[in-house]
């Protein structure tokens, strides 16, 4: 070629959360059942939208409009319909010209970091969701600058971590939320969003949220939006209807822009991001039709409670399975649908195995942890697949040095959830005795 054509940034985008998947599918090959932890699609895990919802987008579909183009930022009567829904939070007031809609959260992700000056960074939290992780860094053709979720203190963000990375990194221009988390499932506390808006005011920073999963919390716990805390300082959040209808295969969610007319270089960001949409004509039509129709009837809010109720029920089975094995950090979830499990330091060794009958998949499962640079979680994580079946995603993927693997909270045949969960901690400790037996045989 005349040129170089691949970006610098681009050795930083990375999935871990389905690069697993093409591990799996050759294990598949092999003749190997796999059981999906790996990925939050709550209709893989047998969830079942229910019949009134089915007919309302069925209904949409038989209106011509569905087929047609809609204006550039996205439906004007679901943009006054979402507008009202953060309006009556009582927090951060907008209209419909403050929201812009795309092709899912992860569109959206992508044309933040794109219009973001090359040399100033967003910072997020660590362990980190690939989507943002990747995207932030890609921008800047740098390793993704983090703070630090605590697994010791129920995954709350170390606000400390975070003042000093941002009063010395003066190229930060953002601070990222994921409220709930992914892949923790915590939800941040009032005073912690608090804390970070002062230093976000100190810093004269913009914040980006994260609320794909706000309206999913459980066990008690409530999940505060970035307008509920914001004040008057500028921000984005980012939502959308993949996992609270669920419907993930809709590819639809939308920014909202909070005092965007407060900051003239705020302004100038979301004109150019407005813009952007403009060039692209615009999102799918039919998602949007659909989202006052549905979140709006009576009949949403007690299908979601339940939904949630369930999850919670769920996350209370696996805290009570694997929350007993000793070598294992286990914090409970109270958002999202996500647990993030940690290895307690110095438990994981290269020497650990787990029994694979297969001699085709120990061969090749083998084959990859043989490599170069292998994280010793991926090493599990690689193990547990072939000796189980059991696909997870290993934690130092998510832009963290902590060693662990992300499950999900999504099975809803309970029999088998607990089936998993138990073979997974046999498993857990299967392993983790292979190294003793190791041990002790060389002494």
């Amino acid at each position: 070629m005349r040129h170089k054509i691949l970006s610098g940034g681009a050795k930083e985008l990375s999935y871990e959360i389905r690069e697993i998947v093409k591990k799996a599918d050759q294990l598949k090959d092999l003749g190997l059942t796999i059981y999906w932890e790996n990925i939050g699609d709550p209709i893989q895990k047998n969830s079942e939208i229910p019949q009134w919802m089915k007919e309302i987008i069925s209904g949409l579909v038989m209106d011509n409009k569905s087929y047609s183009y809609c204006p550039s930022k996205g439906n004007l009567e679901t943009r006054h319909f979402l507008s009202k829904l953060n309006n009556a939070r009582g927090g951060a007031q907008i209209t419909a010209d403050d929201i812009l809609f795309f092709n899912g959260l992860g569109d959206a992700i992508a044309k933040v970091y794109q219009f973001i000056d090359p040399t100033l960074r967003v910072i997020g939290p660590s362990p980190a969701y690939s989507t943002h992780s990747s995207a932030e860094a890609a921008h800047a053709n740098q390793v993704p600058i983090t703070y630090k979720l605590d697994p010791n203190n129920h995954w709350y963000p170390d606000l400390d971590d975070l003042y000093n990375k941002v009063k010395y990194n003066p190229n930060i221009i953002g601070i990222l939320i994921i409220n709930p988390d992914n892949p923790t499932g915590m939800v941040y506390p009032y005073e912690t969003l608090k804390r970070i808006v002062e230093i976000a005011r100190e810093f004269k920073l913009m914040l980006i949220s994260d609320e794909i999963y706000l309206n999913i919390t459980y066990n008690g716990a409530r999940a505060y939006s970035l307008a509920e805390v914001i004040e008057d300082l500028p921000g984005i959040a980012m939502k959308g209807i993949s996992k609270e209808l669920p419907w993930p295969g809709s590819r639809c969610g939308w920014m909202e822009y909070y005092n965007k007319d407060k900051d003239k270089e705020f302004t100038k960001f979301c004109a150019a991001l407005d813009n952007a949409k403009m060039i692209e004509v615009c999102s799918t039509t039919l998602p949007q039709l659909a989202i006052p129709k549905i979140m709006g009837d009576p009949r949403f809010q007690p299908y979601r409670k339940e939904l949630n109720e369930r999850i919670g029920r769920r996350s209370k089975i696996i805290a009570d399975i694997l929350g007993e094995i000793p070598e294992l950090m286990f914090n409970e979830t109270f958002g999202a649908f996500y647990n993030t499990i940690i290895f307690r330091e110095g438990v994981l060794r290269p020497d650990q195995k787990l029994k694979i009958d297969n001699p085709e998949v120990k061969k090749l499962v083998e084959s990859w942890v043989e490599k170069e640079d292998v994280a010793l979680d991926k090493r599990f994580v690689y193990y547990l697949l072939a000796s189980t079946g059991i696909c997870v995603v290993p934690i130092s993927s998510f832009c963290s040095d902590l060693k662990g693997f992300r499950i999900t909270l999504l099975e809803e045949n309970e029999d088998m959830l607990k089936n998993n969960f138990i073979r997974l901690r046999e498993a857990i400790r299967e392993y983790l005795a292979s190294k003793t037996e190791t041990v002790k045989a060389m002494v």
